[in-house]
């Protein structure tokens, strides 16, 4: 307990969306050269929204200054860019004046100053559409910060900040709606949402399994001998990922209920092997070494096959899985050290009784053998077509990764940015680098034109919220050193004079409101940022390719650029967790069957239990796409978790069989009859605690966890059936055929 006490003070949350991408991860690595080039992304923005009429009036510009003014007061501020503090640049006769949009008291604004200023926000391309919606009601405040990334406090310590000074101004401004977003209030998403998963999933669970025992096993000891078997196996996979330095995301923080859920299982057998036998007439140490003797072999096989289930999520390309995985998998190592060694010895210490059974023609288990038995070639038959007819349903599914889904409406987050991206613009951004020639080459003419080109392009194209290029600095420096021609409003012609415009504006411009986030230093390329409606994984992989095909067939070699962008590292995530699961899922598959093989003894069994095994998934997943169609990258370790828990019925239901083949010596009719009666009431038992377990996370607020319990609930429960209906049919047909042969 002193270990565990240890290893629980190591655990702690990572409030990082990048941990979810793994250090070789190649859409991570663009992203992070391009912040290294430029600036880091990192930010707050407040979006605001009068309830009436729009912005432009003396009180909400007040607002929008007095905003601006606190929030370069934020912890790590490092910028701040709004509506009012927009660098607007204009000539006076030859000299070009660079003054915040709005730079005076609002009140010092006559209605018709504040029209033409309205007119130039509007109409100006680096900020409509961006920081103030195109009909003037709704406007933004960026605020980028600079994070140590030296401990966890820090994006909780700016995100409640920020979420004070909407406090503030929402009781100042009572005529506004004000909402943060932004990267920091993603990751700290995720640092709320994996507390209130452990706050709230835990109780609830624990809620579940102690109905469910009390119902089935009709024992409050041995409910309470249960209840401290699954508590220790939890808190020893929370100890063992302090031990390992793990950092609790909402994926790995569902890893208690997950153990929870699982390490029932083995007691159940245990239990209703025990009450099975006391109720035939043995003492209760009897009872305990004849349950010892019949299970270790089917529960120790099965925490073996969970165990490698779980651990083929290291081949998933998100470090959380990984986390999730080994966690568990100890988890359940531990599980079963305490279910046989343990769970006897509380139940032979702690008064157990349970009533000798009344004698009973038949049980339902019994029944329902002989109905299989009876019928067993319509059950087979129709197993397999409903197997079949529902897996083609697969193809429905769509993979759909948006990081904003992520989280249901109890997290602020989402419908904070939901808000943002209905009323003023998205949070999907793709960031391109696009490099000139060289040094200094940026104010080339030919560069800015094509680049112009790209801008103008992707300004139309559907998808596009919104465009930031320096192409549109450049032009309207072009038109201010031009008497503010609107005829002038064009790339400029000569590189020495575009070289001269940018040199004088950047001298121009206050401190914190640089270029340094849009041009690098030895202006050699620029950063064009393009803002994308909500769309789908598969739209925005494929806007992204467009985009980069355009400047392959569009522009010099030297200005192709990759697309870049947590958006973009997001959208690739699933499928290439899907790529290296399929490994994992391969490699987990071979290992499990070897495993049944070995310990089973039969090299036929082994691979006849390949097919209740593998066939719940298509039903599964099937059920899955004609009910919901969309899913995230939860379906790379969805499979491999269901790979390793459906096992379990199979091989307890199996060794059952095999024991009344071997020992005794019983017809294979018989000997399902041996399975169903002796194993038949737990595999039910058991895949309710599963389902029920796996309901319990499908209330999780992440969108991940919440597919997992929902996937993982629909193909256990596809699993039972099919052990029940296609398993002993499959298992006569081979020993009807086998029967044959010998006659012949």
């Amino acid at each position: 307990m002193i270990l565990v006490g240890i290893g629980g003070k190591k655990i702690d949350f990572s409030s990082e969306y990048r941990i979810f991408f793994a250090d070789k991860n190649p859409q991570m690595a663009a992203f992070d050269k391009i912040e290294k080039v430029y600036t880091k992304t990192d930010n707050v923005i407040f979006t605001i929204k009068a309830n009436s009429g729009d912005l432009f009036n003396e009180r909400h510009l007040r607002l929008i200054q007095e905003l601006t003014k606190d929030a370069w007061q934020l912890p790590y501020s490092r910028r701040v860019d709004s509506l009012t503090n927009f660098q607007h640049s204009f000539a006076i006769e030859d000299d070009l004046n660079v003054i915040d949009l709005f730079e005076k008291d609002p009140s010092d604004y006559t209605n018709k100053e504040i029209e033409s200023y309205k007119n130039i926000a509007l109409n100006e391309p680096l900020i409509s559409g961006k920081l103030i919606s195109k009909d003037g009601k709704t406007t933004g405040i960026n605020v980028l910060v600079n994070l140590p990334r030296k401990k966890m406090e820090e994006t909780p310590e700016v995100a409640n900040a920020a979420r004070r000074l909407v406090d503030k101004y929402i009781e100042k401004y009572p005529d506004v709606s004000i909402h943060p977003s932004g990267f920091v209030f993603l990751n700290n998403a995720f640092v709320e949402n994996s507390m209130q998963d452990m706050a709230k999933l835990m109780p609830l669970m624990f809620l579940v399994l102690l109905i469910i025992m009390i119902f089935f096993i009709r024992s409050f000891t041995a409910t309470f001998c249960t209840l401290i078997v699954v508590i220790l196996s939890a808190l020893a996979a929370m100890t063992f990922g302090g031990w390992i330095g793990v950092l609790l995301t909402p994926v790995s923080a569902i890893t208690p209920t997950i153990v929870l859920t699982l390490a029932v299982a083995d007691s159940i057998h245990i239990i209703l092997s025990l009450k099975k036998g006391m109720t035939n007439g043995l003492t209760k140490n009897n009872a305990i070494k004849e349950t010892i003797r019949v299970n270790f072999q089917p529960v120790f096989l099965t925490s073996i096959t969970t165990i490698i289930g779980f651990l083929s999520l290291n081949f998933s390309e998100s470090p959380p899985f990984w986390h999730l995985g080994n966690m568990t998998a100890f988890g359940i190592g531990a599980a079963f050290f305490y279910s046989i060694f343990l769970l006897p010895a509380l139940l032979k210490i702690l008064p157990v009784g349970f009533k000798e059974k009344k004698q009973i023609k038949e049980s339902i288990m019994i029944k329902l053998a002989s109905l299989v038995i009876k019928f067993y070639k319509p059950f087979l038959i129709i197993s397999v077509l409903a197997t079949i007819l529902i897996g083609v349903m697969i193809k429905k599914i769509e993979i759909n990764d948006r990081f904003v889904q992520y989280f249901d409406q109890s997290i602020s987050f989402r419908p904070d940015t939901e808000f943002m991206m209905k009323n003023l613009s998205g949070i999907y951004e793709i960031d391109f680098s696009i490099s000139s020639k060289g040094p200094e080459q940026i104010t080339d003419p030919d560069y800015l034109n094509k680049l112009e080109d790209f801008s103008t392009w992707l300004k139309v194209q559907p998808q596009v919220d919104h465009v930031f290029s320096v192409s549109d600095i450049f032009k309207r420096l072009n038109k201010n050193m031009h008497q503010d021609k609107e005829s002038m409003y064009t790339i400029p012609d000569r590189q020495d004079m575009a070289a001269q415009y940018l040199l004088l504006y950047e001298l121009s411009l206050p401190y914190g409101l640089d270029l340094n986030d849009r041009i690098n230093i030895d202006k050699s390329s620029t950063r064009l940022t393009v803002t994308v409606k909500d769309l789908s994984t598969n739209e925005l992989r494929a806007f992204k390719a467009k985009a980069e095909n355009w400047l392959e067939q569009n522009a010099p070699d030297y200005m192709n650029s990759e697309g870049t962008s947590p958006a973009v590292m997001f959208s690739f995530i699933s499928d290439r967790n899907i790529k290296a699961m399929v490994k994992g899922n391969i490699f987990s598959l071979i290992l499990i069957s070897l495993i049944i093989l070995v310990f089973l003894k039969s090299i036929k069994i082994g691979l006849i239990s390949l097919i209740p095994n593998l066939t719940p998934l298509l039903p599964g997943f099937g059920l899955w796409g004609l009910l919901i169609g969309q899913i995230n990258m939860a379906v790379a370790f969805a499979f491999a978790v269901c790979l390793g828990i459906i096992v379990d019925d199979t091989v307890h239901f199996l060794s059952k069989y095999l024991r009344a083949r071997r020992e005794k010596k019983l017809e294979a009719p018989e000997a399902i009859k041996y399975a169903f009666d002796t194993v038949g009431n737990a595999l039910v038992i058991t895949t309710v605690v599963l389902i029920g377990g796996f309901l319990v996370l499908s209330q999780s607020g992440f969108q991940m966890n919440a597919y997992l319990g929902m996937l993982a609930s629909i193909v256990i429960g596809s699993a039972l059936f099919l052990d029940f209906f296609l398993l002993p049919p499959f298992l006569l047909l081979i020993d009807k055929l086998k029967n044959k042969e010998k006659e012949l």
